[in-house]
Order: structure tokens, then C-alpha cells, then sequence
């Protein structure tokens, strides 16, 4: 079982190997980068970001419950999942540093590859390479769509998160989705894509974290988890997480601050409905025991 990405992200492995074809396989970098810019701290802050490249596993793990034998081939699907990425990513980032410089890459940014494509086949290899980013895009965000819309419906079913259906017709889970696709299309109005990138990886890592901590505290004996795995796991998370911090401290604190005051915000809605929760609850039993 692979998720969307991974199927799309096979073109980009085939045009990469054409654009490294066309470059003679050198397999070497055009251009090396300065040793003051290969720092430490930013090469691990780096790692943050990455971590997002290769998120698209999360949409199997949701997808769970349909899946046979699934105390099997979950597993077996993130490993293939994570190695098809594996590929595409390195195919993907030989053919871009055996074709263009460091200063290059820099200014195409998300275009890098279709910029790695035009000096072998001109107009038509960048167009030809847009079109396959489109795809690959599309078909990505869709499979992210869902799988958050699940998870939100799955959590609603658990009376986690409040719901209101505002007179949609449909289940829970279309309402998730109309709910994930507002909130991600205001995402994109008011933030650029690298501040989405910055602001997904810090919710990521602060959610992998607590997450581990939860399992490690509650559920490590029921699911089978190895206590030391679950710690080393949020050790080098909070190593990742605060590298990135110092990185973007330098160059955009504000960041740091809209990051922060989103998970204080989501932490302090969050307690507020569950304590409000418990109360109604505790309201309808004791209501309940005088009524018999």
C-alpha cells in the first residue's frame, strides 16, 4: 500500500535520471558549498524541514483501519513509503546539484528542478517539469486533505474536539473536510510557502513529541513500544526543534511567535471544551440519579 505521493513522485524520479542522462551521470555537484555555510546548527535545522518531505507516511497510518493485516503491512507500507521517497529525493537533488550552482538553486527556489531541466531541453523540459510538480502537488495535497478530514472525524466520534455542522448536509468527516480546506486555504493567503513549511514543521515536531511522551507515559505497555525508542525519539525531535528555533530566530522571530501562540491557542481551546465537557457530563448523571 503506497500513499498518492509516493505514485506521483515516481515521474519526478524518471525525469530526474533524464536531466542526470543528459548531464553525462557525473554525479558531482557543479558547485561546493562554502565550509561557513555548512554550520551545525543549520545543517540540523535543515533536518526540520526535511521531516515534512517525508510526512506523506502519516496518510497511511489514517487509512489504517481499511488496511488487511494492518499489524503487518502498515509497517511494511511506511518503510516502502519512506524508501520510495528515499529515492526521489536524492535522484531529485542529484540531478538539480549536477546542473546548477549554488547561487542558482538559491534563486529558483521551488523551481529548482524545472530550472535543472532547461539547459538540456529548453522550454519544453521546464514546462514539462511544471506540469509534473502540478500533478504530484495536487494529488499530495488531496491524500492530505483526506486523511486530516479523518482524523478530525475520527476525533469528533471520541467527543475530543467540538463540532458544528453550520447546516452542511453529509456526515462528520465531509464536514472535516470542508473545515481542513478553509483552513488550509487561509494558510495560504496570508503566509507564503515557506513560512507554511516553517510553521508545519514546529507544529510537527511539538506534536511528535507530545505524542511520543503520551505513549511512552500511558500506553507504552499496551501497544508494545520499547521505552527507550519513544525517549531517543523525542531527544533528537527537541535537538531538530531547537536548531530550527535558533535558525529562524536570526532570520524571522515573528514566526517563532505566530508558531507558539497557535499551539497555546489550540492547548487553551482544547482544555476549555474538555473541562466544559466533563461538567455536562457530570450534570447529566447527577441529573440522571434524581430523576430514578
Amino acid at each position: 500500500m503506497l500513499n498518492h505521493r509516493n505514485l506521483e513522485n515516481w515521474r519526478d524520479t524518471d525525469f530526474s535520471f533524464t536531466i542526470l542522462w543528459a548531464s553525462g551521470f557525473t554525479f558531482e555537484f557543479t558547485q561546493t558549498a562554502p565550509s561557513e555555510a555548512a554550520s551545525p546548527t543549520g545543517f540540523i535545522a535543515g533536518i526540520a524541514l526535511a521531516i515534512l518531505a517525508f510526512k506523506g507516511f502519516t496518510t497511511i497510518t489514517n487509512s489504517g483501519g481499511e488496511v488487511v493485516e494492518p499489524e503487518k503491512n502498515v509497517g511494511r507500507a511506511i518503510m516502502i513509503s519512506l524508501g520510495i521517497c528515499l529515492i526521489v529525493y536524492m535522484t531529485v537533488a542529484l540531478a538539480v546539484g549536477s546542473t546548477l550552482s549554488i547561487g542558482e538553486i538559491a534563486a529558483a527556489k521551488d523551481y529548482a528542478l524545472a530550472e535543472a531541466a532547461r539547459p538540456a531541453f529548453g522550454e519544453y523540459g521546464v514546462w514539462f517539469t511544471v506540469a509534473v510538480a502540478i500533478i504530484a502537488t495536487a494529488s499530495g495535497l488531496l491524500a492530505s486533505v483526506f486523511a486530516v478530514s479523518r482524523m478530525l472525524a475520527m476525533l469528533t466520534d471520541m467527543n475530543l474536539i467540538p463540532h458544528r455542522h453550520f447546516g452542511m448536509p453529509g456526515d462528520i468527516q465531509k464536514h472535516t473536510l470542508v473545515f481542513t480546506v478553509i483552513a488550509a486555504g487561509l494558510l495560504a493567503a496570508f503566509f507564503d510557502l515557506s513560512r507554511i513549511a516553517s510553521l508545519g514543521a514546529i507544529f510537527y515536531l511539538v506534536m511528535d513529541m507530545i505524542i511520543h511522551w503520551g505513549v511512552y507515559r500511558h500506553l507504552k505497555d499496551d501497544v508494545g513500544a520499547k521505552g527507550w525508542i519513544l525517549l531517543s525519539a523525542i531527544i533528537l525531535d527537541l535537538i531538530v526543534l531547537g536548531a530550527f528555533l535558533t535558525m529562524k530566530a536570526a532570520s524571522d522571530p515573528m514566526i517563532i511567535v505566530i508558531s507558539f501562540a497557535g499551539i497555546a491557542g489550540f492547548f487553551a481551546l482544547e482544555k476549555y471544551y474538555l473541562a466544559h465537557r466533563r461538567s455536562d457530563s457530570k450534570l447529566e448523571t447527577e441529573t440522571t440519579k434524581h430523576s430514578h
